[in-house]
């Protein structure tokens, strides 16, 4: 039997909290992010959109597209509590249960009972307890996998419903722009295009083999969902395999008291999410090592990380051991690049060294 898949997607999330809580914002280009030169947006609202503005663009770049953008700093906490919301909401639903940041999530409802098991009205309950709780608005997308619940989730933004049902899946799939499969970005779409491959009915007509020999391994999974298959299953206890902070400077640091000084200016927002990750995991996911990243002034990076010892019986990482650690790391990282750094950030990871996961 086919699953039953659904994907929401926040609109806008955290642009729309900020218009939900400051109506004068609601009518105007907004975008959540910094102002300096070097500033990236995290989002911005769909008035913001209709200029080509969108989620990593600088903010230079950004007010050159849109000169009367409004531009507002970003409050995690309460985008958190937000998120938490929507999170127990779905979990009334189901168990299986995978979410993707602060703004999105997979829910499998192929056991629900509720409403005789229509995924279509499910989803439609789902948008209406977000609403009803949060004044928030949310797209669904209702389909047998996860690629193509996505795929509609993002078919009739904002505050849309899209249903792709088992038997309609060959019909829509074929005329997807090759832009729509999940792991195509510009390059890839570019490569894809150059080949004369537009759609998915194209990339499948080339074959599996094709496929492979010019894009390597990626090549099988291009032509599984370019068929409209998907056999991902829904992952709802992954563990985090680091956790870190890290800052963009709008100036260069140059010396090394610099670097140091914007370390102990990040440290402690570090260790208070260290402590809290340990408080609620307990020793389950303690840290294997330290690592320090940064990024010079031509845009080369440099990680450094080392091991470091975990006594279960303490309840905390020694906070002047974790800064001596840093400090070495931090000598060590400089004196492979000894040119003015951009970027700094520092973190622990769980397992298998870091991954770039940022809470800052």
């Amino acid at each position: 039997m086919p699953k039953k898949i659904i994907h929401i997607d926040m609109d806008c999330f955290f642009a729309a909290v900020e218009m939900r809580d400051q109506p004068e914002l609601k009518n105007i280009p907004l975008a959540i992010g910094g102002k300096g030169p070097r500033s990236v947006l995290s989002t911005c609202n769909y008035l913001a959109r209709k200029f080509g503005i969108r989620s990593a663009m600088s903010s230079v770049y950004a007010l050159k597209l849109c000169p009367g953008l409004t531009i507002i700093p970003g409050n995690m906490e309460k985008y958190l509590r937000e998120s938490q919301v929507i999170q127990s909401i779905f979990h009334t639903f189901t168990s299986k249960v995978q979410t993707l940041g602060l703004d999105e999530a997979y829910l499998d409802v192929s056991d629900s009972k509720k409403f005789n098991g229509s995924a279509t009205l499910l989803a439609k309950e789902i948008k209406k307890q977000i609403y009803a709780q949060t004044k928030l608005t949310s797209s669904a997308g209702v389909a047998p996998n996860k690629f193509l619940a996505k795929v509609a989730s993002d078919w009739k933004k904002p505050d849309g419903l899209f249903v792709i049902r088992p038997e309609d899946v060959e019909s829509f799939i074929k005329e997807l722009p090759v832009e729509k499969i999940n792991g195509v970005g510009k390059v890839t779409a570019q490569k894809l295009k150059k080949l004369g491959l537009y759609k998915c009915q194209d990339v499948r007509s080339l074959g599996e083999q094709d496929l492979i020999k010019y894009f390597g391994k990626f090549g099988k999974r291009l032509y599984d969902l370019s068929c409209g298959i998907d056999q991902s299953e829904i992952q709802n206890k992954t563990e985090r395999k680091s956790l870190s902070v890290e800052r963009t400077f709008e100036t260069d640091l140059i010396t090394m008291e610099e670097m140091k000084d914007m370390t102990e200016t990040l440290f402690p927002i570090f260790h208070k999410r260290l402590m809290g990750h340990i408080e609620k995991k307990g020793f389950k996911n303690h840290p294997k090592g330290i690592f320090l990243k940064l990024r010079f002034n031509d845009f080369k990076t440099v990680t450094t990380q080392m091991s470091m010892s975990w006594n279960p019986n303490l309840s905390a990482l020694r906070y002047q051991d974790l800064r001596e650690q840093l400090e070495k790391l931090l000598r060590m990282a400089y004196e492979r690049g000894k040119r003015p750094i951009r970027l700094l950030g520092l973190g622990v990871y769980f397992e298998h060294g870091p991954s770039q996961l940022k809470l800052l």
